[in-house]
């Protein structure tokens, strides 16, 4: 069976940042690492390898959307015991972060690959939407269990565990082909020794454009929820106001105020 896994390399904002006149961020002020979720997701990937006939007629392909800040997380996943790397890139997709429109650019890679299952972290540590994995099962139509805690195999299936409100925990079972979202601390990710690093250089790894995914730049763009406008940097104010009265009126309020806000 083939395991799909994505991966995301995240960045973090240097406390000392500035904006341009056009409202962009320095690059120098970004530091990239990979996301959290993902080691776990691509770990209970790796488990479920190994514990069927030793990984016989597994294979574990991690794949990214991102440019060449993607290139390092990718070969750290190799390095953990990932078969095989995929990179999907293309200069039209710079600045395009949406969920809606990675989970389209996702959902073409799984179509070709054909996994049996696909393991999402929960989130990214960036903007923690929680809604790739989610949308990427909407568009493949595959079965899905978000916030999972627990996997076991289960003759042909899965049995999982989720994370509900109040501590609560929900057992379920799941056929497959399906996707299911990865909780943090559902497993131990391990850490890469110097030979595991060093076998990594020579597993496969490749960069796919969208043009050979089938897609253009304008089949992501349609499906995206929310585009990035612009930054702003905040001056200190007098402190927050409460803003009361019923939802309708707070609503109104709140278009008021971040309009006029993004026209400042």
């Amino acid at each position: 069976m083939k395991i799909l896994v994505p991966v995301k390399q995240v960045a973090s904002i240097d406390g000392d940042f500035t904006l341009d006149g056009a409202g962009e961020l320095d690059p120098r002020a970004l530091h990239w690492q990979a996301n959290e979720w993902d080691a776990f997701s691509l770990e209970a990937a790796l488990q479920l390898a190994e514990s069927s006939s030793a990984g016989e007629g597994f294979e574990v392909v991690v794949v990214t959307v991102a440019d060449e800040h993607g290139e390092e997380g990718l070969r750290a996943c190799l390095a953990m015991g990932a078969d095989r790397a995929l990179r999907v890139w293309d200069p039209a997709l710079a600045g395009v972060d949406d969920p809606l429109a990675i989970a389209a650019v996702l959902a073409a890679v799984a179509r070709r690959e054909d996994p049996g299952l696909i393991l999402c972290g929960v989130q990214s540590s960036d903007s923690a939407n929680a809604a790739t994995g989610v949308a990427l099962a909407g568009l493949l139509e595959l079965p899905r269990v978000a916030v999972v805690t627990a996997i076991e195999q289960d003759g042909g299936g899965l049995t999982v565990q989720r994370e509900l409100d109040g501590g609560a925990v929900e057992v379920l079972r799941l056929s497959l082909p399906a996707l299911l979202t990865i909780q943090t601390g559902i497993n131990e990710p391990r850490r890469a020794n110097l030979r595991a690093i060093k076998l990594a250089r020579s597993k496969p790894s490749a960069t796919l454009a969208l043009s050979d995914l089938d897609l253009d730049v304008s089949d992501v763009r349609e499906v995206a929820g929310a585009r990035t406008v612009r930054l702003l940097e905040r001056g200190r104010g007098e402190g927050a106001s409460m803003i009361e009265g019923p939802a309708e009126a707070i609503a109104g309020r709140i278009v008021e105020l971040v309009t006029r806000e993004l026209r400042a």
